[in-house]
């Protein structure tokens, strides 16, 4: 086992950043290492993916709302960096790794005045904001994708295909099969918009399957993801077009989930790309239109050209046109399964162990000051 060491995740609140580094924070455990997160307050709050982690609100502020914003953005971030300088004293990290968003920067910065070794994990196709930022920094730029565009060329040669980690219990859903699907046998759709939902999904889907063949329509078993404000009536569109239907806000066993899926329809965040192409399914993906340069069309674009996935722009996404899809490929058992295969082929399952490799070389040594506790949350908070 490599000697034991401290390391501090930074990411922002949303499931695209917390997923894989909470997958980064197990691995890393497994290794005997002591981990640390800092996030904003919806990132340590998030459910169930880093319990048994020591968590660390800092302020980041978000470069938004003109001259007068920025100057604000700027104040917290660099209150943040100061916490989180307090924080490297006792906790002393050997490295300090980002994933994005807003609550990634104050850390890295720290790092950078306390010439602590860093890397950046970019989930998406294309380099976020805060990654592009930090890139000339850091010592290392790990990617989810073979093509990562907004990535300089100059800063190729540190930059290291290592893939999008996943929670343990998608992994292990590769071991499993995709699941038996007879000609007239049930047919379980997961409808999922991510760890934010989607309203277009709740809004589009219900008519959609109402348009397949009666015969088809029958045997739909769908679980579908919600958010809060369309979830009744979402709920009610289901009912009254006689569709079995099980709708929620959230699905703590999303992985069991996906495992018993035979087709997904989702948003095309990191996490959700990710999650299909470890597990090995299909999917109808449609990107968020508004998100950051596009990159939600950009993540769906591997999966699709290898014929896991069909991707649908929002603009196209109505009623008849996701019937025509479903048509195309739940009425061919044979067809579906092999697109799952086509899936899974573009999945990256040693991701985590590849992404921690990488975490553990970036380790220099740092005589500063003497080993100590992290102080509790609340003193950084």
């Amino acid at each position: 086992m490599s000697r034991a060491r401290h390391f501090v995740l930074a990411a922002g609140g949303t499931g695209g950043h917390m997923v894989p580094a909470a997958a980064l924070a197990e691995e890393l455990m497994r290794r005997g290492h002591r981990v640390a997160l800092v996030s904003d307050e919806r990132g340590v709050r998030f459910p169930g993916l880093f319990d048994g982690v020591q968590t660390h609100v800092l302020p980041a502020g978000r470069l938004a709302g003109g001259p007068l914003g920025w100057a604000k953005a700027a104040r917290e971030m660099w209150r943040g960096r100061a916490m989180a300088r307090e924080l490297y004293k006792t906790f002393r990290p050997a490295a300090v790794i980002g994933f994005g968003g807003y609550p990634a920067f104050p850390a890295l910065a720290a790092a950078f005045a306390d010439k602590i070794p860093t890397a950046v994990h970019e989930q998406n196709a294309v380099l976020g904001r805060v990654n592009r930022l930090v890139a000339g920094r850091v010592d290392a730029i790990a990617t989810s994708y073979g093509k990562t565009e907004r990535l300089k060329p100059k800063y190729e040669a540190k930059a290291h295909h290592v893939g999008n980690p996943v929670r343990d219990a998608v992994l292990a859903l590769r071991t499993r099969p995709y699941p038996l699907l007879e000609e007239d046998g049930i047919f379980r759709v997961l409808v999922t918009g991510g760890s934010q939902g989607a309203s277009v999904l709740s809004k589009v889907v219900p008519d959609g399957l109402a348009m397949l063949p009666v015969a088809f329509r029958r045997r739909l078993q769908v679980t579908h993801q919600a958010r809060i404000e369309d979830i009744d009536a979402a709920r009610a569109k289901y009912a009254e077009l006689d569709i079995a239907a099980d709708l929620a806000t959230y699905l703590p066993d999303l992985p069991e989930q996906l495992a018993w899926a035979h087709l997904v329809i989702a948003r095309a965040g990191a996490s959700t790309i990710s999650e299909l192409t470890a597990a090995g399914r299909p999917a109808i993906l449609v990107p968020l239109p508004g998100a950051t340069d596009d990159h939600q069309t950009a993540n769906a674009r591997e999966i699709t050209a290898a014929g896991g996935a069909r991707t649908i722009p929002q603009t196209a996404f109505t009623p008849s046109e996701l019937a025509k899809q479903m048509q195309k490929l739940g009425l061919d058992p044979a067809a579906l399964e092999n697109a799952a295969g086509r899936a899974r082929a573009c999945g990256k399952p040693d991701a985590a162990r590849d992404l921690a490799d990488l975490v553990e070389s970036l380790d220099a040594p740092v005589a500063r000051l003497p080993v100590g506790s992290a102080k509790p949350k609340e003193a950084f908070a």
